[in-house]
């Protein structure tokens, strides 16, 4: 899970979403049939298979990776829990192939909290959801403000989750059995709040777009690697001359070969401060990159004629050798320089996103969920003629638009840019 007590908060778009006082909430201290042992040989797993076959109801899941400490993002703990089952912790690397479970669950649903998350590392050890409730999805939905589990099931169910392990290193073995019983509390109250959640999803009239949203979830292409990864280097806005930027560029890709042979996260063979504190100094020799603290430590300073090599590399290549200062793309062009490059498409983009923001307070809940600022921008910049709301809708469903989606917003949308169109004159 890695912290998904503390998750990137939804937009504050919920008033009465106001914090409970923690000393009055209780805390979940134990799993309710006690800690499990962990899973790992073939005769455990098969228990688990026979247990949760036989259980009745969804299946809570959680994986909890070491994003922070290995290369990747494998699932490194797998715990489940079922009712007329209880729980079971999984050791992924004893047993790294989970299909015979998922096929004895077949069609049973699943619920994860965040779980864009935690889909592809349980993919590579062949479990697969046949069917979805994600949580946090769910309580984003809602116009909670506060979506983190901890946060949701503190709010929803009067209940504490600890916090205190979200983000140690689950690669280590054996894992503490504090690690393992904050491990296996992520999914004691899971399916609970699956319920909870589901009449408030009833009440509010979202089911049906819930349903909608956890499919699309489920049904999502594993994403693309990106063209250029290194440009993703935190900090790389400093950096503002080409050569600098192939510096990042070389730098990222040596670092990311040795983390891989390592089995370590890149940020802790070298960080990315270290990297752009390079690509401005540009230092020649071993002892000057060494007198820059992010590789004067022990891992990075063993690969300094590694370093070294690669930032000389930049300096012998050609200019048209070096990377251009922004990736070319499919889209259209930082939404800061709309005003000055096309003033009508700016006003177009200010009209649009108002018609989004009016509907998502109106059913209370974040703009990007109601709809994706990406299919707004492109709207925006490139929008359909004529701008009426068949033509609209079709922009946003080639564009990924959920049906309920596109019923809630095309018409405001295509009003928004018909008023845009007379403004321009």
């Amino acid at each position: 899970m890695n912290s998904k007590t503390d998750d990137p908060e939804a937009s504050p778009v919920r008033p009465n979403d106001s914090a409970v006082q923690e000393e009055d909430v209780p805390l979940l201290r134990e799993p309710r049939e006690g800690l499990p042992p962990v899973v790992g040989d073939p005769a455990g797993l098969a228990r688990v298979v026979s247990d949760f076959a036989a259980g009745t109801g969804p299946v809570a899941v959680d994986a909890e990776r070491a994003s922070g400490y290995r290369y990747g993002q494998r699932a490194y703990l797998v715990q489940l829990r079922r009712a007329g089952a209880g729980s079971a912790l999984i050791d992924p690397i004893a047993c790294p192939d989970l299909a015979e479970l998922g096929a004895a669950l077949g069609d049973t649903e699943m619920v994860l909290h965040a779980a864009h998350q935690d889909l592809p590392c349980l993919a590579e050890v062949n479990l697969r959801p046949a069917r979805l409730f994600d949580t946090e999805l769910a309580g984003r939905l809602l116009g909670y403000q506060r979506v983190g589990l901890g946060s949701l099931v503190e709010r929803i169910l009067g209940m504490r989750l600890a916090k205190e392990h979200a983000a140690v290193d689950w690669s280590l073995r054996p894992l503490p059995e504090d690690w393992l019983r904050y491990a296996a509390l992520d999914v004691e109250v899971l399916v609970e709040l699956r319920d909870a959640l589901e009449v408030e999803l009833d009440e509010a009239g979202k089911l049906a777009w819930a349903h909608e949203e956890f499919a699309a979830v489920l049904t999502a292409p594993p994403k693309e690697p990106r063209p250029d990864p290194w440009r993703r280097t935190s900090g790389i806005h400093k950096v503002r001359n080409q050569r600098g930027l192939g510096v990042v560029r070389e730098l990222w890709q040596e670092r990311d070969r040795v983390a891989r042979e390592r089995d370590l996260s890149p940020g802790r063979v070298v960080p990315d401060s270290g990297i752009v504190e390079a690509a401005m100094a540009m230092p020649r020799t071993p002892e000057e990159l060494a007198e820059l603290k992010p590789f004067s430590v022990r891992l990075a300073r063993r690969y300094v004629t590694t370093w070294i090599k690669a930032i000389n590399r930049v300096r012998d290549m050609r200019a048209e050798e070096l990377p251009q200062p922004s990736a070319p793309g499919d889209g259209p062009p930082a939404t800061n320089r709309w005003a000055d490059r096309d003033p009508a498409a700016a006003k177009r983009l200010e009209a649009t996103r108002a018609a989004v923001g009016a509907v998502a307070e109106q059913i209370t809940m974040p703009t990007e969920n109601l709809l994706q600022p990406d299919a707004v921008r492109r709207l925006a910049w490139s929008p359909p003629q004529p701008a009426d709301e068949a033509a609209v809708a079709e922009h946003l469903r080639a564009h990924n638009a959920r049906q309920w989606q596109i019923d809630l917003t095309a018409g405001p949308l295509s009003a928004a840019l018909r008023e845009a169109a007379k403004q321009s004159g």
